[in-house]
């Protein structure tokens, strides 16, 4: 089979340098041909002698067909034509096309193998198609030949400008940059095949932004193109670049972008004081650390280098002021350093300087980058509260100082000229127990109160110091008073105490030890001393133990080992003391109960003492010395119980819960519910619907039978045993006045009598209520019999004021509370 194109396609082929196919009769035994040419082997297959000896006709075929892009053409366009050796041309050979876009880019006539292409192709899209052809039998569709691939290749126009993919560009450069600084480099992207032709050979070139940018035809990069470009001056340049295919040849397609440039920052500008001289006025009463005034210095430039550090360089002012830099706003702010007296110094010199602290090597020749002014300030005079010298105080005081007892001279005088009087007095805010007092016109501060440091150790009071002349004028002082421990308090034990002895305990076991606190708070330490009370000093139970503490305070530089030895057995000691037992034979039939008490003395001066009662409770434990039982009454039960015995108390215990079960279920079962006929009108019982009894399900509680039949309910009283009553009947409190009708009265006594009776009647006689409502009653009656014909001529604001069993009507009626809302 062999292929052919147009000649057109021809002339192209040839021109690309492609080997174009031939065919004929070759006398070859092997033939390669390099790529696009195929051997294919025509009539019935012999046996391989034949082959290599019999000369066979071949037919070579040219497997590429080229086509360009971007047909605008009304009719299909022609690609080529498939054509086998077998085909006579009376039409009994089919040709049928396979693979990449046969049947719908790509069609073939089955008679004379025309190949073409009925879709626009964009070789963008896609540059190649591989497709297979095969030449059948029309008559029997077998196969005349085997199946040959071959490729569609699209040929390239020039169809598509230049594109920049990552604009607009956005860059920056430094200014007073040399000429020809690096800024940005661009690239555009053409989508057309690089390889053929110049389709896709992009030339770079600039349409605004001369003179100040340029670049770089063939890369695309921009640099500077014009010296000494200054900021201050301009700080954004846009610039506009062009690429164009066809290396820039006529009638090429171009793209722009825009490329936003902005020069970056340099130190080129030194800082500059506005003012040359600055005048300042601060009051002398002025804080340390409270601002004076602001001095700020002018720079061109932005950011870090025009940030600025101040300084007092001269002056007779650099020990009462200073100045510091504000990094937000780059000021200098002059403060307070030390305080200030209009009485002392009326007014002072500063040199301030404000320097660039990021300078560049390059523009040094352009400064200095510093420069200086000068700040004249005034101290105003003003008023100024009474000072105290000292500015604080600390006095120590015993707690057991005499009222009225002067602790401490309280100073403080006017540093005006004028020199006024002062009057003293104790902010009662830092004194509230008023254990002070300072004498108005001395300063004396006193005890108004006895002091205890067992409950207030420390005291924390502010004098306060008033001028006689202003009395707005008032300075205060911080006065701590320590009070000192006296002894005054007596120890006592730590806890409440309580023991137990064994029956069994033998002479001089320890059963128990006991501690002591004391609130005093004594300089050489606690130390507690134990004894026996006078009472029980031959107590022929229990003796004591005293186990002393650690008092040892040794003054010479030189100890010896015994010295040592005595410190090490004292440390030992532990402030407590050991209740022993002085006999054996304890008996809790005899005594169970033993109370002793101790004595139990401190180390202060005066010596305080105070008496504690131990209890010892005398138990019988195990031979392990473990507490069995405590109670006398023990030894009348018996010790223990056998596992006999325990089995038939537990057996009793279930015989007898069995047959109380069965005693309840038996009364349970003799209770007769009262019968209601099933033909009667159940929908006129009459029940309770409140929380008081069984609610709406309590049709027990009457006969339905009475209301139709009132006289039986006089002869008939039934018994409720299902529950005791709670509360007493209701009938006591119904007016025995009441109007109502005959047989429904009767009916309601019978039912009050019989709840009364009752022992067993739970709260279910609904009934009881109505006998509230009608003639006679508090709520009168709430017939709408005697109603008024519209109830906009009747207020049922009275329904609220009858609590909340009525709730529900004075809903209905819309009654409203005496707050307004609706109940």
């Amino acid at each position: 089979m062999w292929t052919s194109g147009r000649m057109s396609n021809a002339k192209n082929l040839f021109g690309l340098g492609v080997s174009l196919y031939f065919w004929g009769l070759m006398d070859l035994t092997t033939t390669v041909l390099s790529g696009s040419a195929r051997p294919f082997t025509e009539g019935p297959e012999d046996n391989l002698s034949d082959k290599l000896h019999q000369r066979m006709k071949r037919s070579w075929v040219w497997n590429q067909f080229f086509v360009l892009e971007e047909y605008t053409g009304t009719d299909p366009l022609y690609v080529g034509k498939l054509h086998s050796d077998m085909d006579r041309g009376d039409g009994s050979i089919k040709y049928i096309l396979s693979g990449e876009g046969a049947g719908i880019v790509f069609t073939i006539d089955d008679t004379t193998g025309d190949i073409h292409a009925i879709q626009r192709l964009d070789r963008e899209e896609r540059s190649q198609y591989t497709l297979r052809a095969q030449a059948l039998d029309r008559r029997t569709g077998r196969p005349m030949e085997p199946e040959s691939e071959f490729i569609i290749k699209i040929q390239d126009i020039n169809d598509n400008e230049p594109k920049f993919l990552d604009g607009p560009y956005v860059a920056s450069v430094p200014e007073m940059s040399p000429v020809g600084t690096s800024v940005i480099q661009v690239t555009a992207t053409d989508a057309d095949d690089p390889t053929y032709g110049n389709s896709a050979r992009v030339v770079y070139s600039i349409l605004q932004g001369q003179p100040y940018f340029s670049v770089d035809s063939r890369t695309g990069l921009i640099r500077t193109a014009l010296m000494n470009m200054d900021r201050e001056a301009k700080e954004y340049y846009e610039v506009i670049v062009q690429a164009k295919d066809m290396g820039g040849q006529l009638g090429g397609l171009a793209g722009t972008t825009t490329v936003n440039i902005t020069l970056s920052d340099v130190n080129d500008n030194p800082p500059r004081f506005p003012q040359k001289h600055y005048q300042m006025s601060v009051l002398e009463s002025a804080p340390v650390s409270s601002t004076v005034g602001r001095v700020v210095a002018k720079d061109l430039d932005e950011g870090i280098n025009a940030e600025m550090k101040y300084s007092l360089v001269d002056g007779d002012g650099l020990d009462v002021f200073d100045i510091n830099t504000d990094p937000n706003y780059q000021v200098g702010i002059i403060t307070v350093r030390k305080p200030l007296s209009f009485e002392s110094k009326k007014s002072y010199t500063l040199k301030v300087e404000g320097a660039n602290p990021h300078l560049e090597m390059r523009f040094l020749n352009l400064g200095p980058f510093r420069d200086t002014t000068t700040v004249h300030i005034s101290v105003e005079d003003v008023d100024e509260p009474p000072v105290f010298e000292p500015s604080f105080y600390f006095v120590e005081v015993p707690e057991d100082v005499e009222i009225g007892a002067t602790i401490q001279i309280i100073s403080a005088k006017d540093p005006d000229v004028t020199n006024n009087s002062i009057r003293y007095s104790i902010d009662r805010s830092s004194d509230p127990g008023r254990f002070f007092y300072v004498d108005i016109t001395s300063g004396a501060l006193m005890t108004a109160r006895p002091l205890d440091r067992e409950d207030v150790s420390w005291h924390n009071i502010t004098v306060l110091a008033m001028e006689l002349n202003n009395p707005s004028q008032v300075g205060s002082v911080s006065v701590t008073v320590k009070v000192l421990d006296v002894n005054d308090n007596a120890p006592e034990f730590a806890r409440f105490y309580e023991a137990f002895v064994c029956e069994n305990a033998k002479a001089g076991q320890l059963i128990q030890t006991v501690s002591a606190i004391d609130r005093d708070d004594p300089q050489e330490g606690q130390h507690f001393y134990y004894s026996l009370a006078p009472e029980a000093a031959n107590n022929p139970n229990f003796t004591l133990r005293d186990n002393q503490g650690p008092v040892v305070r040794l003054q010479a530089s030189w100890i010896t080992r015994m010295e040592i030895a005595f410190v090490q057995k004292e440390m030992l000691k532990d402030n407590t003391a050991w209740i022993l037992t002085r006999r054996s034979g304890f008996r809790q039939h005899e005594q169970n109960i033993f109370y002793l008490p101790i004595l139990i003395s401190d180390n202060g001066r005066p010596v305080l003492s105070s008496t504690g009662t131990l209890t010892v409770h005398v138990c019988s434990c195990d031979e392990g010395g473990m507490v069995m039982s405590c109670n006398a009454e023990a030894y009348v039960l018996p010790v223990s119980l056998s596992r006999g015995a325990l089995i038939a108390i537990l057996a009793c215990i279930f015989v007898l819960l069995v047959l109380v079960l069965l005693i309840l279920s038996m009364r349970r079962q003799r209770k007769q519910p009262y019968i209601i006929d099933e033909e009667e009108n159940i929908h006129e019982n009459i029940v309770r619907y409140d929380d008081e009894g069984g609610g709406e399900e309590d049709t027990e509680a009457f006969d339905i039978a009475a209301m139709w039949n009132p006289r039986e309910a006089q002869l008939v009283v039934k018994n409720r045993q299902d529950m005791l009553p709670e509360i007493e009947s209701l009938s006591r409190y119904v007016p025995q006045a009441c109007i109502m009708d005959n047989n429904v009265h009767n009916y309601v006594l019978a039912k009050l009598y019989e709840a009364d009776m009752d022992l067993w009647a739970p709260p279910f006689d609904s009934l009881q209520t109505y006998m509230f409502e009608g003639n006679g009653s508090v709520a009168e009656s709430l017939s709408s019999l005697q109603s008024v014909t519209t109830d906009s001529d009747q207020s049922y604001d009275y329904l609220t004021d009858w609590g909340p069993r009525f709730k529900k009507l004075a809903e209905m009626y819309g009654a409203t509370d005496s707050s307004g809302a609706l109940w």
